[in-house]
């Protein structure tokens, strides 16, 4: 019974899932390493960013299930879901919601007083996400927004101040969410319509592909800006290689309309973001 009720948190918490605490990640590592270029990245900041991450995609996915119980049962997708399924309660949701949430806010103890300003008010965004699939007509926007924070908060927690790479480093992550969240989205489509639930798959109809690609390209676009305003080396060249073999194969397999697999290649894309960056700091600094 009790490894049942543990089993429900931790799909609550989507823990047995966990390419979406990734997606969150890599933006937050990207944030890190590019104030790295200037400065020693220290042991504690990247725990906490790893951390940091983990317990804010939590939070996210349970605010959101709590919001989203009695739709969830509508939808094949999500209809086994624990909330979906009364596997969990909505009192034991919020109690498990607000230990999370504590247990963010902790993390932030060990932080600056910036981070700590930036912090709270993207997690104000994170417990409204829900509510703009209902009352917003493009939600990938208020989630890219949110989302991508996490390169603002990891870099500010670095170097306690802000540049103009990192705000471009910033559009490009919120046009990169709303591309690949706008893949997965097309994927619930149709039972999204049903239960008039918002998302751009929808507002954006058969143009949907066209300009998620589109908005793919401008974070890759980003990406090279930003190594060409830092003097990378010619070594990361190779980097956005793969990054565009990627582009290619995704647009495969969204031609084939797998959207799922093409949303799930996005943490490929971050990977080697992430190593290209790092690469410059360890081997080229």
């Amino acid at each position: 019974m009790i490894v049942k009720k543990l089993n429900s948190y931790i799909e609550l918490a989507r823990l047995d899932k966990p390419i979406g605490i990734y997606l969150l990640l890599w933006p937050s590592l990207l944030g890190l390493l590019l104030a790295g270029l200037n400065s020693n990245i220290s042991l504690k900041n990247i725990l906490i960013v790893l951390l940091g991450s983990m317990l804010v995609r939590s939070c996210g996915c349970v605010i959101n299930d709590i919001s989203d119980f009695k739709i969830d049962k509508l939808v094949k997708r999500t209809v086994g879901r624990p909330l979906a399924t009364g596997a969990l309660t909505i009192f034991e949701a919020w109690i498990f919601f607000l230990a999370l949430a504590l247990l963010s806010l902790s993390v932030l103890v060990f932080t600056n007083p910036l981070t700590i300003k930036i912090s709270i008010f993207f997690a104000a965004l994170i417990v409204l996400y829900p509510l703009a699939k209902r009352f917003v007509s493009a939600p990938q926007f208020v989630l890219g927004v949110t989302f991508g924070s996490g390169s603002i908060i990891a870099y500010s927690l670095q170097s306690n101040d802000f540049s103009i790479s990192l705000m471009i480093l910033y559009t490009g992550i919120v046009a990169w969410i709303i591309s690949f969240d706008t893949y997965y989205a097309l994927e619930d489509k149709e039972d999204d319509l049903k239960i008039n639930i918002n998302s751009t798959a929808i507002l954006w109809g058969k143009n949907a592909i066209k300009y998620s690609r589109i908005l793919h390209l401008f974070f890759y676009a980003c990406i090279l800006m930003i190594a060409v305003l830092n003097q990378f080396s010619y070594i990361f060249i190779l980097y956005f290689i793969l990054l565009m073999l990627i582009f290619i194969y995704q647009k495969r397999l969204i031609n084939n309309s797998n959207f799922i697999d093409a949303f799930k290649i996005n943490n490929l894309v971050g990977i080697i973001a992430v190593l290209g960056f790092l690469t410059e700091i360890v081997f080229l600094r």
